[in-house]
């Protein structure tokens, strides 16, 4: 298949034949969602701590006596009846992360780059050429490209020009082109890569095997 290349000032100045195996691929809901499932549990910390009764600190001396008081018995400050005291079935830590194959998380990544250009929120630049580094020329080129908002821009490495041109744009985010991952594709409607980040993102998530 091929997908036009657009210059800085948003027009096209070629056709660029990309490959089937990473832009062609059918959608799969369930691939995708349970890749962004274990994305977001290997996030977690799983650090969040209680304790126990036995782990607080406090005097064991009875509290008073038995009978007579009027009160019910208490033998113990450390109770989960009482302020101060342990919490009955509390968290604690726990390590959240979920195992993915690796062919699994290649085809969400698959899926969601060919959904991409399907739906027209793919776009590929010949060059980011921003020398000094701008903001303006950045969202001159971005409104150029009809990508204003929402918008993740990749590079085919860390291009520290791009990166500083973007950071106060609102709504857009800038990265490699091999840390591309499931969140981010959802989370942003716009997808904006460099020809040289193409070729980094056929050469990952490619299909070796044809």
């Amino acid at each position: 298949m091929e997908i036009p290349v657009y210059s800085m000032q948003g027009k096209v100045v070629k056709n660029l034949s990309v490959s089937e195996s990473v832009f062609g691929v059918p959608m799969n809901d369930a691939v995708v969602h349970q890749a962004l499932v274990a994305l977001q549990a290997n996030a977690r910390q799983g650090t969040s701590s209680t304790k126990t009764r036995s782990e607080v600190a406090g005097s064991t001396k009875k509290l008073f006596r038995q009978k007579g008081t009027g009160e019910a018995r208490a033998g113990s400050a450390k109770s989960n009846l009482r302020p101060g005291g342990g919490i009955v079935f509390g968290p604690k830590p726990r390590d959240y992360s979920k195992g993915l194959p690796k062919k699994v998380r290649q085809l969400a990544i698959r899926c969601l780059l060919s959904d991409k250009a399907a739906s027209g929120g793919l776009k590929v630049i010949d060059a980011i050429s921003l020398d000094p580094p701008k903001t303006r020329d950045m969202a001159s080129a971005l409104a150029a490209l009809e990508c204003t908002t929402s918008t993740m821009v990749a590079t085919a490495g860390v291009d520290n020009n791009v990166v500083l041109s973007a950071r106060n744009l609102a709504g857009v985010k800038t990265t490699p082109a091999d840390l591309l991952n499931v969140v981010d594709l959802l989370k942003y409607d716009k997808l904006v890569l460099t020809e040289e980040a193409l070729q980094v993102v056929e050469k990952i998530w490619g299909d070796r095997s044809s």
